[in-house]
């Protein structure tokens, strides 16, 4: 029986023109999980439908969410890139995204202050249905976690959970969103604190209203 060539996982999703002999550098030292991920066609990707996603939330498997394989290879060159220019995405989210300025310092209490909040679309979304958006809650004030599990305090939930209700679910069904907050290991911005929120199907004039018209990075690249 002949061999079969298995391509490194850098050459994987890419036309073989664009291919090298080399690992480029935005790609090397990889987990175990990422590689697995970005050597994984994207032809046999499964995208999750929107009844998964609510059942990784439910259960806090927040660890399952991933990007479609392509979509990866192009976050970690793009995040590879910013921490060049920026120095970190720290850098770079406050500056480009946020309009921010270091240190970040809330006016209020969690949700008094409008301006202590900012809802942007997620720049690299999960390989999910592509009638669900994902946006991303920035706040200038911390969410408090338990120190021994490091998930969200009882209080802060309830804080979350009433301004969503609030934002989201004044226009949208409640089965059609939920919110999320990332296991400090899972965040990808550690500085600025931030929360998910993925609606399903939304009116695309919603949306552009709370995010004031934002374009996530990944359709500007």
């Amino acid at each position: 029986m002949g061999s079969i060539n298995v391509l490194p996982y850098w050459q994987v999703n890419i036309p073989e023109s664009d291919r090298t002999t080399k690992c480029p550098e935005f790609l090397a030292n990889l987990t175990v999980k990422d590689v697995g991920i970005i050597s994984t066609p994207d032809s046999e990707y499964h995208v999750a439908t929107w009844p998964e996603v609510q059942n990784i939330v439910a259960e806090n498997r927040l660890g399952a969410f991933q990007r479609f394989p392509s979509d990866l290879r192009r976050y970690l060159e793009y995040t590879w890139k910013l921490k060049r220019d920026y120095g970190s995405i720290m850098n770079f989210v406050l500056s480009q995204r946020l309009g921010w300025e270091a240190p970040v310092e809330p006016r209020g209490r969690p949700f008094e202050f409008e301006d202590d909040v900012k809802i942007l679309c997620n720049d690299w979304p999960y390989g999910i249905d592509p009638r669900i958006v994902h946006l991303v809650v920035w706040t200038k004030f911390d969410l408090a976690e338990d120190p021994a599990t490091g998930d969200l305090t009882d209080e802060a939930r309830a804080e979350i959970e009433q301004y969503t209700q609030k934002t989201f679910g004044s226009r949208i069904s409640r089965d059609h969103y939920i919110w999320f907050k990332n296991w400090r290991s899972l965040k990808s911005v550690h500085a600025v604190e931030h929360f998910h929120v993925m609606l399903f199907d939304p009116d695309p004039k919603f949306v552009d209203e709370i995010t004031h018209g934002d374009v996530p990075s990944c359709r500007k690249v």
